[in-house]
């Protein structure tokens, strides 16, 4: 068989030191708070220049791996929740992965989080649930501030879990799934009603305690989702596109 030709990436030197350092961040040689030597040194070390270093460290910095604590000093962080996620958001997107695949996934975790959430959450857990279902109600035929609302929605449930493998499982899943919200409610009016009222009943099973009704009803609202999603005439084999490109982008720009 003849060899194909194929044109190769040289990886840039930047990516190659940000790599060099966060392989040794998650081995585990750089803990949390160590500070990095600076940019002159690192440079000597990967002989590199200082120019690119400094690149190096502004995508470990933008991914929460690096955190500045003066212009010229940078320790190692613990990256949150949001940036780890945005990273595999990302990887799903470019995947092209289907609404099917999507969901298929978010009915079960989607109800273990509630469920959790019914046993665990705090008092401000529920007061930021609270909030968040009062701007649903007030956001109603505003379709991108109902993604970014859903979205919140959800992801504060599983923080509400207090359980962060969880969490960080179903926080990218969640983020592509609900940009499908957009292009739903405009074939759906009803869809807007129902979402409101499964919200309620989840935050109230929560607020009682009810790790069961909880569950419950989040695992209804999730079903209802998808069979509102078929009656729309929308695609669950096809890759979710539109709003979730644009909250992708959106999500980065945050970072």
């Amino acid at each position: 068989m003849p060899l194909e030709a194929k044109p190769l990436r040289v990886q840039h030197a930047y990516e190659q030191v940000s790599s060099e350092i966060e392989a040794q961040i998650l081995g585990g040689s750089l803990k949390p708070g160590d500070r990095l030597p600076g940019e002159v040194e690192m440079a000597a070390m990967f002989n590199v220049n200082r120019s690119t270093v400094r690149e190096g460290i502004r995508r470990l910095e933008s991914e929460g791996f690096l955190r500045r604590i003066s212009p010229r000093k940078m320790v190692v962080s613990i990256p949150r929740m949001a940036e780890l996620s945005s990273r595999q958001t990302r990887a799903l997107s470019m995947l092209d992965v289907t609404f099917d695949e999507l969901w298929s996934v978010a009915i079960a975790t989607e109800p273990l989080a509630a469920e959790l959430a019914a046993t665990h959450a705090d008092a401000e857990d529920i007061a930021d649930l609270d909030r968040i279902h009062r701007k649903l109600k007030a956001a109603e035929g505003k379709g991108d501030a109902t993604v970014e609302i859903d979205t919140a929605f959800h992801s504060r449930v599983a923080a509400a879990s207090k359980n962060r493998v969880l969490q960080m499982a179903r926080e990218p899943i969640g983020f592509l799934l609900y940009s499908g919200i957009d292009v739903l409610i405009p074939k759906l009016p009803q869809a807007m009603a129902r979402q409101l009222v499964a919200h309620h009943h989840v935050i109230e099973a929560i607020r009682a305690g009810d790790a069961a009704t909880a569950r419950e009803w989040m695992a209804r609202h999730i079903d209802d989702f998808k069979r509102g999603y078929v009656h729309a005439g929308l695609p669950l084999d096809k890759p979710i596109a539109g709003a979730a490109a644009r909250l992708v982008e959106q999500r980065q720009g945050q970072r």
